[in-house]
């Protein structure tokens, strides 16, 4: 691996700012993950700090989408060019909640950026406030290369922790802040598939095509279920899955902001991982930019770019980098939904019990997301399950199809299942 550089960081001037791209923001309560509607937020430029637009949330927590100035779509398709994304600072107010300032919400040109907030009821008469700050993407910021590893890890004896007998979906991802040697960085419990958008909206950029989009997620995807499946922490004495220095895993940033662009992707495949004949585990499919670090036989992120723009599929990408005998390969269980995919779409004319299913579930969902109408649970696909359908698509940042498909099912799995825990909580 060659030695890392630090990026030219040249900031884009505001007659740079030519082209536009959209935000949305949902805000939740930080106790118990409701949706809380009325929050004031105030969205501002950085670079002139100018107030550009002052909106409120729904019942379903979320504002309306807005237009943003960007810098030029080529900015993000080629190394080289200046910033190829806009910042913009959040402050979100409600009068009986804490504030809180979001710093660094990156906005790309033609995408969507989402970004989540979540308050605190205020303890006192006075207001107090807390900052985050969104990190710069890996391919524009400063951070350490990945140390190689081997793709393939040597398990351990039966008396470790290794208990699985397939790689299976966690419900939860536990990521340490740091090095594994800072024993006292924070510990963050997230959910598996806002843990891969997370990852995926902070190594690479979501302007690229969906085949690239694709062969990087799948990457990322396959390096953290080899973390799962191996206990390859647990395995040496520490309590979490995984942490967020990009010398030995992958960047993650807490309450970042990620991209719609991405979100559909990971929603579409997060159940599939790369591997190879004659093994059990996913593999630990390392990578790099290929620009500022060479990385032989480890996917090229600049160079994976390039091929998905030329229309490779993302299975012929991976097998370039990682070798032509590496298949994709499906996990069977995913851990905390109450029932799998049934394994075809649900729409119009469907029926049976999986139909009955996502009714109870949708009306379970409908009582913290209102904007869904309640439905008849009676296990027949009609119009109004249709229609319910559709606005949990809208709320929840799906394609908006009406059809319960493979990524629609598992979205409503798990806001079914989150929702059902706050019941638990709420008095």
């Amino acid at each position: 691996m060659t030695p890392y550089n630090k990026p030219d960081t040249r900031k884009i001037r505001m007659n740079e700012m030519i082209d536009r791209g959209r935000l949305q923001v949902q805000c939740f309560d930080a106790n118990l993950g409701i949706p809380l509607s009325d929050v004031n937020v105030l969205v501002m430029s950085r670079l002139n700090s100018y107030l550009i637009a002052q909106i409120s949330t729904n019942s379903s927590g979320r504002t309306q989408e807005i237009s943003l100035p960007t810098p030029p779509l080529e900015y993000s398709l080629a190394p080289g060019f200046p910033q190829p994304f806009s910042t913009y600072d959040i402050i979100a107010t409600r009068e009986d909640l804490d504030i809180i300032i979001v710093e660094g919400v990156q906005v790309f040109p033609e995408t969507t950026a989402i970004q989540n907030i979540n308050l605190r009821q205020r303890k006192y008469s006075y207001e107090t406030s807390r900052t985050l700050f969104v990190p710069y993407p890996v391919l524009w910021g400063n951070f350490p290369p990945k140390i190689p590893e081997s793709a393939i890890k040597e398990l351990p004896p039966s008396s470790g922790f290794v208990v699985l007998s397939e790689p299976v979906i966690p419900e939860t991802i536990i990521v340490h802040d740091g090095v594994p040697s800072n024993f006292s960085a924070t510990n963050y419990y997230v959910p598996f598939k806002d843990y891969i958008k997370n990852v995926a909206s902070s190594e690479i950029y979501c302007t690229w095509s969906s085949n690239t989009i694709q062969a990087n997620v799948l990457a990322i995807l396959s390096f953290t279920l080899n973390r799962v499946y191996t206990e390859w922490y647990r395995n040496k004495g520490f309590d979490f899955t995984i942490t967020n220095s990009t010398a030995y895993d992958q960047a993650f940033s807490y309450g970042r902001t990620i991209f719609e662009e991405i979100a559909y992707v990971v929603d579409e495949i997060f159940t599939t991982y790369i591997t190879k004949p004659n093994i059990r585990q996913p593999l630990l499919a390392q990578y790099c930019d290929g620009q500022r670090v060479s990385c032989p036989d480890w996917l090229n992120q600049w160079g994976s770019k390039n091929m998905g723009e030329q229309g490779y599929s993302p299975i012929d990408i991976l097998r370039y980098y990682y070798g032509s005998e590496v298949y994709l390969a499906q996990a069977q269980i995913v851990e905390g939904i109450p029932q799998s995919f049934p394994g075809v779409n649900l729409l119009s004319g469907s029926a049976g019990g999986a139909v009955r299913t996502i009714q109870e579930q949708l009306n379970r969902i409908s009582d913290n997301y209102p904007a869904i109408p309640k439905i008849r649970v009676d296990g027949i696909f009609k119009e109004t399950t249709e229609d319910a359908v559709k606005r949990f698509q809208e709320i929840f940042q799906l394609p908006v199809t009406g059809i319960v498909d493979f990524a629609t099912w598992y979205s409503i799995s798990n806001i079914y299942v989150a929702v059902t825990k706050i019941g638990e909580l709420t008095p």
